[in-house]
């Protein structure tokens, strides 16, 4: 059974039921000609089709890549030849505006 921590990463969990069983005999021996189970009561869960949708986007998203792998490749290619430079001016005109961003949160 799949933990909490582990539905994240992509894994179902999966459940499992128990009946109760009984024993018409309340002595010790091995006879089990009188045993008897009683069902307990399922519960069920449906999803609307808003949580379908969800769901949906959620594997769509899952089986894509969340970066440009390419660009990320030629990045690195660019530092280990010592080719990539890096605009200051840019650069802290970047961290600049992500600051305002985030200033209404």
């Amino acid at each position: 059974m799949a933990g909490i921590d582990n539905i994240r990463s992509g894994q179902t969990l999966t459940t499992t039921t128990r009946s109760a069983a009984r024993s018409g005999d309340s002595s010790s021996s091995t006879n089990t000609a009188s045993v008897k189970t009683t069902s307990t009561p399922q519960d069920a869960v449906s999803l609307s089709s808003a949580g379908k949708a969800v769901g949906a986007m959620h594997n769509q998203m899952v089986s894509q890549p969340s970066f440009d792998q390419a660009k990320v490749a030629a990045i690195k290619e660019a530092i280990a030849n010592g080719s990539y430079t890096v605009d200051p001016e840019k650069l802290a005109d970047n961290m600049i505006k992500f600051e305002k961003e985030l200033g209404g949160l």
